[in-house]
């Protein structure tokens, strides 16, 4: 490893305590979701627009410790995100009609990605495969959000939470794949 890429481990690995609380209050939102009871359109996109706003902010925060091939890709998911939480914001009715094909394929991207991330991870990280398990039930739930079940306004908030609940596990494997890291390049 070049003295560069060793200082970018480094400093990406001594902040995986950030990714655990990102990852806790992305569980905490997810609780809250489940609880609450939502029966307007205009509830259900304002809630969709916070979440999509707070998934936006975190991969652009990603940026900071990721490798620079996935740089771009953070800074495209946070800018797609911010873009359609402004659009929920904006324009609730008509987000609440195309929210169900929105999440799918959300669920449908962060499943391909995380079973990627599982694979490429396999070697350094013990839990791996927890990781591949959320990628195959996302890719599901993305199928399963594709149906026929879009016009209702409960199974809708319940995929905003399964949302916030993929995300939550996804960010506290990142903060044990980090802090797993910095025990490594420590000894190194």
């Amino acid at each position: 490893m070049m003295f560069e890429e060793r200082e970018v481990v480094e400093e990406a690995a001594e902040r995986w305590w950030l990714f655990l609380i990102t990852g806790i209050a992305w569980l905490v939102f997810a609780i809250i979701v489940f609880q609450w009871s939502y029966t307007t359109v205009y509830a259900v996109s304002f809630l969709f627009g916070f979440v999509a706003l707070g998934a936006g902010l975190n991969e652009v925060f990603q940026i900071t410790v990721s490798a620079s091939g996935w740089k771009i890709v953070h800074g495209i998911l946070g800018v797609l995100f911010i873009i359609a939480a402004i659009w929920a914001f904006v324009h609730p009715h008509n987000a609440f009609s195309t929210l169900a094909a929105l999440i799918g394929l959300f669920l449908l991207f962060k499943g391909i990605f995380d079973i990627m991330a599982a694979f490429m991870t396999k070697g350094q990280f013990e839990l791996w495969w927890l990781q591949l398990m959320v990628g195959i039930i996302e890719i599901l739930l993305a199928f399963w959000v594709a149906g026929s079940f879009k016009n209702k306004v409960i199974l809708l908030v319940a995929y905003v939470g399964i949302m916030a609940l993929a995300r939550g596990f996804t960010e506290l494997f990142l903060a044990f794949k980090l802090k797993s890291l910095r025990r490594r390049v420590a000894v190194a």
